[in-house]
């Protein structure tokens, strides 16, 4: 099983404030994470003062008849900040990630980051997709709200050979994902991962928006290559996402598990291991004397008895020596050797 690159998605959680920025890029190092993403956008590129808060954001912070763009533009960061954070997390030895939503933030950002990570509400947004696409840069596009139809559309855009081999990523991945925070366990669908791996034969990933740590450890068992969990300081902090994110010891407990479940999976190939090479002898059954025998005995079934340890005759063998003569005298459960016949 290959690494699975962990993404601690810091989104906006930092909640419009650098420091709290750095601090999260502090934890998600802590943690262990590969990268730490957080939200590039201009508000009014992306929302109009019509738009309405999503439920989940309305339930997670109210806020009276507040709008979308009201409330996304308290947690926009300036491109000048990000460049902050981009040199905190090289100095910190972290990559920097950030979702891009508009054109603008993107040319301004694209030169910090690696790849483009294109979020659920822009999949079928195909003039920005385009855009993307123009850019050579490889992509990780989350699949929240979407069909298969409509993935297909959005991948087609990308040249999915384009890039070289010595990129950090393929030039495609592809993350399964449910868009609701929290997301409930009914509606995770992770099998739904597999079917794009199947489908469009592409990397795949797990982006994560329930509670706890259970599904992305489960993604990485079934070969996410890459998962995104939204994490925070505080899950009591004010903002839209917080409650639907990890702390940073769940963090940290997540990406254990995970390292620990690719440490776990090995080659495929089914044979002893060192360790148990040491323990067969002591484990497995050999056949031995159920009672007394004199040397010279011919053997008969009611001699014999199958017990550990297992260094002697082994018990499919027992009916080849039922007849023989035992050259050599054994005591009750005492282990009989090949040896013993010669």
């Amino acid at each position: 099983m290959n690494k699975t690159f962990i993404i601690a998605e810091g989104g906006v959680n930092h909640n419009g404030s650098i420091e709290t920025a750095f601090k999260l890029v502090d934890s998600a190092f802590h943690a262990g994470a590969d990268a730490i993403k957080f939200q590039t956008y201009k508000s009014e590129l992306i929302a109009s003062k019509f738009a309405e808060r999503a439920t989940y954001q309305k339930n997670n912070m109210p806020g009276g008849t507040e709008s979308q763009l009201e409330m996304i533009k308290r947690y926009e960061l300036k491109i000048e900040d990000f460049v902050k954070i981009k040199n905190y997390c090289d100095n910190k030895g972290i990559l920097f990630l950030t979702t891009t939503a508009d054109e603008q933030s993107t040319q301004q950002i694209e030169h910090l980051i690696p790849a483009f990570k294109i979020g659920s509400a822009d999949l079928t947004n195909i003039p920005f997709l385009k855009y993307l696409a123009s850019k050579n840069k490889p992509v990780i596009l989350s699949t929240g709200m979407a069909n298969l139809g409509e993935i297909e559309e959005a991948v087609n855009l990308f040249d999915r050979k384009r890039n070289n081999e010595k990129l950090l990523f393929p030039p495609i991945t592809l993350l399964h994902c449910t868009t609701n925070y929290p997301c409930p366990f009914e509606e995770v669908n992770l099998n739904a991962m597999l079917t794009l791996k199947k489908t469009f034969n592409l990397p795949v990933g797990y982006s994560d928006h329930t509670q706890g740590i259970e599904v992305p450890i489960a993604a990485a068992a079934l070969g996410a290559s890459v998962i995104e969990k939204h994490f925070t300081l505080d899950k009591n902090m004010e903002g839209p996402d917080h409650k639907a994110s990890l702390e940073p010891t769940e963090l940290k407990n997540m990406v254990v598990a995970i390292r620990n479940i690719e440490n776990s999976m090995g080659t495929g190939l089914k044979h002893p291991n060192k360790s148990e090479t040491e323990i067969i002898n002591v484990a497995r059954k050999s056949v031995v004397a159920l009672k007394d025998i004199a040397a010279g005995t011919i053997l008969s079934t009611k001699m014999l008895s199958v017990k550990r340890p297992g260094n002697g005759i082994k018990p499919a063998d027992i009916e080849k020596i039922v007849g023989l003569k035992i050259n050599k005298s054994k005591k009750e459960d005492e282990t009989i050797f090949w040896s013993d016949f010669k």
